[in-house]
């Protein structure tokens, strides 16, 4: 199959995210097949997370030693075939366990695509990483949006999931087959003392932006239904439509920032967008009637967009470790909110109001905008390999 690089990457972020959206469809249906409750299924499914970070922490180096292409069969098939085991399972310990595994094939995903992504980018000077994220937000609503009407159809879970991974692994493997390594920078450090991803002093105002963009998005994914139901008591269709905006001009603005990033600099796009998510909390915080909190949802997910792929490669560009290990890094802290977040929203809907917990996104969205001033490199473009490229400018 005759396809671009960054073309198979994206394909390998859509499939990886048609069958983790899969999944999520179908927690009801495994929530009732395990006979627990909501609080048991949320410690069954935190084994993903502690998968993805024991993966983020310790993987980059077995990565780099793997290749690309093998990297990507073990992580995007792997997921796939492992997840469609998960409505046969009759326990929910069996259940952690298969999480977990798949949660150390995820992490390492992520470092392989963002490190792949951002050597193509040097390799060719154009912009490819907001894109590839957007295949994942794409992936994601779609198999959402499909899950609910094959819900509503009546196939089981098993039979919807075992599909999905036989789609992916017929497809997504051909893809990947034709899957080369990107060229290594030749600034790239590659002393090989790295072994261990650890954020440090200087990825700190990366981590920042990081965190800002995943604490909204947390906000906006898990917590929006219940918001509008709460403080406007609409009806269904209506409190649905937070998320439904929220995922929609976030996918939307992914697929359509390489080339705003290329005229005007991963920097003033970062503090335009940051600056339009705090519009919008503000907006969800004192919205008077819904349409104005569905327009704050809605500039909350284009202000998360792409701040966070924006974050990843200025980590990848940084030459005083492997990028692997910096990208790697990067994720770790980000997922870390990313998984607290919805749990710490809670606390302080549960206490002060459920307007008051999207308050609480304000301070480190502030934060993320005056980090994005000087982390963040200014430059409009990549430069490709063999070029003479302008210098970054120092992080930390």
């Amino acid at each position: 199959m005759k396809l671009a690089s960054q073309h198979r990457i994206y394909a390998c972020f859509f499939f990886f995210a048609l069958m983790t959206g899969a999944l999520m469809a179908r927690l009801p249906d495994i929530q009732t097949h395990l006979g627990v409750s909501e609080g048991q299924l949320g410690l069954t499914m935190i084994g993903m997370s502690i998968g993805s970070l024991i993966s983020l922490t310790l993987g980059a180096p077995i990565i780099e030693r793997l290749g690309a292409r093998t990297t990507a069969f073990f992580t995007v098939l792997g997921p796939a075939l492992l997840l469609a085991t998960v409505p046969w399972l009759d326990s929910a310990v069996a259940v952690f366990a298969v999480l977990l595994v798949t949660g150390l094939l995820s992490g390492a995903l992520e470092i392989n695509l963002n490190v792949q992504i951002d050597r193509l980018e040097t390799q060719y000077g154009k912009r490819y990483m907001n894109t590839a994220h957007g295949f994942w937000s794409v992936g994601f609503f779609v198999t959402a949006l499909a899950g609910a009407s094959i819900r509503q159809s009546g196939l089981s879970a098993g039979l919807h999931l075992g599909l999905m991974a036989l789609i992916i692994c017929v497809i997504g493997g051909s893809i990947i087959a034709g899957m080369r390594s990107a060229p290594v920078p030749p600034n790239a450090h590659g002393d090989g003392k790295h072994r261990i991803a650890f954020p440090h002093w200087g990825l700190l105002p990366l981590c920042l932006i990081g965190f800002a963009a995943f604490l909204v998005e947390g906000a906006g994914i898990d917590w929006s239904a219940i918001y509008m139901r709460d403080v406007f008591d609409v009806e269904p269709f209506i409190g649905g439509m937070g998320l439904t905006l929220f995922a929609f001009f976030m996918a939307a603005m992914r697929l359509s920032a390489d080339p705003v990033v290329s005229r005007f600099g991963a920097r003033s796009v970062a503090v335009v967008l940051l600056g339009l998510a705090s519009l919008g909390v503000v907006l969800v915080w004192l919205a008077p009637v819904a349409w104005v909190a569905l327009a704050g949802f809605a500039l909350m997910g284009i202000g998360c967009s792409a701040v966070y792929p924006l974050a990843v490669s200025a980590a990848a560009q940084r030459t005083d470790r492997p990028s692997a290990v910096n990208v790697a890094a990067l994720g770790q802290v980000s997922f870390v909110v990313f998984f607290l977040a919805p749990p710490m929203l809670g606390f302080v809907a549960e206490h002060l109001g459920i307007r008051n917990s999207y308050l609480v996104c304000l301070p480190l969205l502030l934060a993320g905008l005056w980090a994005s001033t000087f982390a963040l490199p200014a430059s409009r473009t990549r430069v490709p390999i063999g070029s003479t490229p302008e210098p970054l400018p120092p992080h930390g």
